[in-house]
């Protein structure tokens, strides 16, 4: 992997840190960016930062729903005891 498209990827994290802030740690969102860019490497032979972004927005989506599922089962279980 060439090492100079290294920026393009950290703008990919920073627009989607600022876009999960309230949702995900920074942390959460690093390791999504990283897991899709080798994901499409993996399934494409090539990760362009477009790709990168929907494939880690979607997943960072999809992490959203199921803590908010959690936390309303959590919320009702609670309210039963």
């Amino acid at each position: 992997m060439d090492h100079g498209d290294e920026p393009e990827y950290e703008a990919v994290a920073v627009r989607l840190k600022e876009e999960f802030a309230k949702l995900h740690p920074t942390e959460v969102v690093s390791r999504c960016v990283n897991a899709a860019r080798h994901g499409a490497e993996d399934v494409t032979g090539s990760a362009t930062p477009d790709l990168v972004e929907r494939i880690a927005r979607k997943h960072l989506q999809v992490l959203a729903v199921v803590a908010a599922e959690r936390r309303q089962q959590s919320t009702l279980r609670n309210a039963a005891t």
